[in-house]
């Protein structure tokens, strides 16, 4: 049941720190602080859903916890887009993260896919 390179857990963990980085470069605005606690709760989501999902207790809780971590990985892509949209940061800035959060998406539809 586990991602057959082994890397995501560890990858998923970084995500989540890289958008922590992203929300402490955010501006002290009360409409990027509102962003900012969402954005950071959805990508840690991400990362302690695909944990449980290494810990299910059977194939279908590993493709539920697999779907949330596919379900915050996408709601983490539209808060950086709210960002950009808002100017809150340029879209220079947030092209890499919104990239990898972009292919963690596809990682995860692909791996419910091969249900």
């Amino acid at each position: 049941m586990l991602h057959q390179t082994g890397d995501l857990r560890s990858r998923t963990f970084q995500f989540a720190r890289r958008i922590s980085r992203v929300f402490e470069a955010l501006p002290r605005k009360r409409l990027a602080n509102i962003y900012g606690v969402q954005l950071v709760r959805s990508a840690n989501s991400v990362a302690a859903n695909y944990r449980e999902a290494q810990r299910a207790r059977s194939k279908a809780e590993h493709f539920s916890k697999l779907g949330d971590c596919l379900r915050e990985a996408d709601e983490t892509l539209y808060w950086l887009e709210a960002i950009e949209a808002d100017a809150l940061l340029s879209a220079v800035r947030l092209s890499e993260i919104k990239d990898e959060c972009g292919q963690l998406v596809a990682i995860f539809v692909t791996l419910l896919k091969k249900r």
